[in-house]
């Protein structure tokens, strides 16, 4: 692609990325239905593409997995039954303005609402991208301190994941500030970062980030790869800097109706993670997020697609199967389904605590006006 920039410097990548109809039409041929949704998105929920991610997409094919995770959709606008903006519970368990406390020795910090690329199917996607949505107490520039505070307050803390939004979009240096202040805690064992900069914009996995994390071990980075058209000669080198400065890699994948809710594409998927060595971790059950909804398959699907994974490809490639509920991630086997009945699906989560999930499929969808 002919550009002004250097193509490999993350900074630009980000200023330049692709936010308007009019420059996304220098990329690939729009369809009416996304030219639609776009002009419909505006004021609602934000949109941008890395030039870097929209180099992927198929140009005229508005089908292709790339398009449809990055670019709006009129299905986003349809309210289904039983969905919700914070269907897992992030501001119910948040204790400080960024600090989301749900189990027992670890927690999360939101620490940004910004992303390179705004997913479509992001389960945060009211703090992410609707415009006047946050899961922020207060919001996004106000100190860190309150949030270290409550770290060190609390002993059992163990384990420190990095969200967002994603935490790569700052700065070495800001993050540098954040990581270094969590290591100077004596019980925080673990930092982890969950990024999708790997796949979204994998010029920002530069030498000098990996010599700043290689510093603060033990670090841990969970992506998310989602389609194996998402695993390229560019995502392959971002993921071997991190792996030679010592910085384990697993995988984050969502179940996505029209994406990867197939056996094959899912295989190929895990089998070119693990030739560029990232391990699949979990595979979650897409959540009934308002605006997401229409991404989500059946639990039978699921089922069916993990029954066609076990023994019949290399055990680490498997992912857990998993659901995340007001109580937390259930793995799915199927010993974890206690019954059916008429209030839905029960299920029991890791602390035996029973869940009802009304409707994996939701039904009854009305437009929403």
């Amino acid at each position: 692609m002919n550009v002004s920039w250097d193509w490999n410097d993350w900074n630009q990548q980000f200023r330049n990325r692709i936010q308007t109809l009019e420059e996304l039409k220098k990329h690939i041929h729009v369809s009416a239905e996304e030219e639609a949704a776009i002009k419909r998105s505006e004021g609602i929920y934000r949109w941008a593409v890395t030039p870097y991610y929209a180099s992927l997409m198929d140009p005229n094919d508005p089908n292709c997995p790339i398009r449809k995770q990055a670019i709006p959709s009129s299905n986003e606008f349809i309210k289904y039954d039983y969905s919700d903006v914070d269907p897992v519970g992030d501001t119910k368990y948040r204790v400080t303005n960024r600090v989301v406390h749900k189990y027992p020795d670890r927690i999360i910090m939101l620490i940004t609402d910004t992303c390179p690329v705004y997913c479509r199917h992001c389960t945060r996607k009211y703090h992410t991208t609707d415009l006047d949505g946050t899961y922020f107490g207060d919001n996004e520039v106000q100190t860190f301190e309150d949030d270290f505070k409550y770290i060190e307050d609390h002993p059992e803390i163990r384990d420190v994941l990095l969200t967002g939004g994603d935490p790569l979009t700052y700065s070495d240096r800001k993050l540098e500030k954040i990581i270094g202040r969590l290591r100077s805690i004596p019980h925080v064992e673990i930092i982890r970062i969950g990024s999708r900069y790997p796949v979204l914009l994998p010029q920002r996995i530069t030498k000098e980030f990996c010599e700043m994390l290689e510093k603060y071990h033990p670090i841990w980075l969970n992506t998310h790869f989602n389609h194996p058209k998402e695993v390229t000669e560019e995502s392959a080198r971002a993921v071997d800097l991190l792996l030679r400065h010592g910085i384990p890699v697993q995988n984050q994948s969502v179940l996505l109706k029209g994406i990867n809710d197939d056996l094959d594409t899912m295989k190929e998927l895990l089998h070119e993670l693990v030739k560029i060595r990232v391990r699949p971790y979990y595979l979650y059950h897409c959540d009934n997020v308002t605006g997401v909804s229409h991404f989500m398959t059946s639990l039978e699907k699921g089922i069916e697609i993990m029954k066609g994974l076990v023994g019949y490809t290399t055990g680490f490639a498997t992912p857990n199967y998993i659901i995340t509920t007001i109580n937390g991630k259930i793995p799915i086997p199927i010993e974890t389904i206690i019954d059916y009945n008429e209030d839905g699906l029960v299920l029991k989560s890791y602390e035996n605590k029973e869940t009802i999930l009304p409707y994996l499929t939701p039904e009854g969808a009305v437009e929403v006006k």
